[in-house]
């Protein structure tokens, strides 16, 4: 098994960034990304929202990787958010349908506002195999690896949506944008600049106890949104 830790710290408002990241696809740094759904919605009656979206990716394998070892290179993912106004918190889950007899792959994203208004981000990836014939420790580092080398390409193509989403508000505040800004900017391939983050810490760790067609409709989250942008 293996583990992977890392916390970002975003200048910006938790509202802004959780937005950014139940709309963070498709971006143009999302190519892997082939289909996202959602299958289910609702608002708790505490106030929060629950979401859970279906997303396909695909990938490719080491050259070392047995032939048959999978027998597709796409793979299905499971995304369970829930997002809290009131507490200013968001926690999502993501893990694999399949492949998991090769590597089950579990990421928890926490994001929350601080006491000074910015935004923390924490990530925690576990990385599992159970293929063995001598492969179980190889996997779970490929996997590490892959994930940490992929990592960057997620944040820039986060810092694209979540520029648009800055500037959005800004016209919304200045003269009020039209809810089709995000995907007027996106198709029109307008050039973004990452917003201010720093990143916190970043580890990862091991035991031997044992590893895009069509995007989500984006209008409803939008229209419940866009209050909470105006309020920061």
């Amino acid at each position: 098994m293996r583990f992977y830790t890392q916390s970002f710290l975003y200048d910006d408002p938790w509202s802004i960034v959780s937005l950014a990241y139940l709309l963070r696809y498709p971006n143009p740094y999302s190519t892997h990304i082939l289909s996202c759904d959602v299958i289910s919605r609702e608002v708790t009656p505490a106030g929060s929202l629950l979401t859970t979206r279906l997303i396909l990716k695909t990938g490719s394998l080491p050259r070392w990787a047995p032939k048959g070892m999978i027998h597709r290179a796409e793979s299905w993912v499971l995304e369970e958010s829930e997002v809290d106004p009131l507490g200013k918190v968001m926690r999502c889950t993501t893990k694999n349908l399949d492949h998991v007899k090769v590597m089950r792959v579990e990421e928890h994203i926490h994001i929350r506002q601080t006491e000074e208004g910015k935004t923390l981000q924490t990530t925690e990836a576990m990385f599992l195999s159970g293929f063995g014939w001598g492969l179980t420790k190889k996997i779970e580092n490929y996997g590490l690896a892959k994930f940490k080398t992929n990592l960057q390409r997620s944040r820039e193509g986060f810092f694209f949506i979540l520029d648009l989403i800055r500037q959005s508000r800004m016209q919304t505040m200045t003269m009020g944008a039209p809810s089709s800004f995000l995907s007027h900017r996106f198709h029109s391939g307008a050039e973004s600049k990452a917003p201010a983050h720093h990143e916190v810490s970043g580890n990862h760790s091991s035991r031997e106890d044992a590893t895009q067609t069509a995007a989500p409709a984006r209008t409803g989250i939008w229209s419940r949104w866009k209050s909470w942008l105006r309020s920061g």
